[in-house]
């Protein structure tokens, strides 16, 4: 087993999810970084998890589908032994009005944000009850809490999420686990860096701040929410969006 406290990361393999992971090993975790096919691991990223003295390792898994992730979180067991903390990173936009919405793609949305939330978390549940202690960190969005003209697959996939962390965190409160999210706003990502310069104005406008939040500044967040500094704070949502949503 594993002497460090060991992260679970789904989607961690770019953007937001890759710098949790970073930081986090930054602060002494081992890592398991989920990617949908290990075809996506990176061996660049593991050598720069790395270096910060802990373990890496890559777990396969589409989070849509329940099967492959019990298979991976059994994975994670056999591999550190225990799984301290569970960071619920991976997610999908599939953005446009209702009117024009496909039905896919609605679904495709909700399955990998909301259900693959599901997915992933019943199955490390019962872990975590059984070594009563563990952190839940679910990646929201400020769109979940205030919706977003064009996306209303997204904003409810998010608004789901919301919902389901403040559920479990009174489920098992009582087993030492606590359950929480993160809500960013806009955050500079390969996302957000297609924008053109006049988009990206307008998106200034809207945050009190006058910019956009890097990843790493949301990383920070959920360093604290997985750390014991965070051992009396269970089903709250954090907004990380400069201001914006007040």
């Amino acid at each position: 087993m594993s002497e460090n406290k060991v992260a679970l990361i789904t989607g961690a393999t770019r953007g937001i999810g890759k710098e949790i992971a970073l930081e986090l090993a930054e602060n002494g975790f081992d890592i398991a970084v989920n990617c949908r096919s290990l075809q996506d691991a990176s061996e660049e990223l593991k050598k720069e998890i790395e270096a910060n003295g802990v373990r890496c390792e890559f777990v396969e898994a589409d989070v849509a589908n329940f099967e492959q992730c019990e298979n991976m979180v059994k994975d994670t067991i056999e591999k550190f032994g225990k799984i301290d903390v569970l960071v619920n990173n991976a997610g999908i936009t599939r953005d446009g009005l209702i009117m024009r919405m496909k039905k896919e793609d609605f679904e495709s949305v909700i399955d990998i944000n909301l259900v693959g939330t599901f997915n992933v978390t019943r199955n490390v549940i019962p872990y975590m009850i059984k070594q009563k202690s563990g952190r839940i960190i679910s990646l929201a969005s400020v769109v979940g809490v205030a919706g977003n003209a064009g996306q209303t697959n997204y904003a409810a996939s998010k608004a789901g999420i919301i919902g389901f962390t403040k559920s479990l965190a009174k489920e098992v409160a009582s087993r030492n686990i606590l359950v929480n999210a993160v809500a960013p706003g806009f955050i500079d990502t390969d996302m957000t860096k297609v924008l053109s310069d006049s988009v990206k104005e307008g998106i200034h406008a809207q945050i009190p701040l006058k910019r956009m939040g890097l990843p790493r500044e949301v990383a920070k967040v959920v360093k604290f929410l997985a750390s014991e500094d965070s051992s009396y704070v269970t089903g709250q949502v954090i907004n990380i969006d400069g201001g914006m949503v007040m």
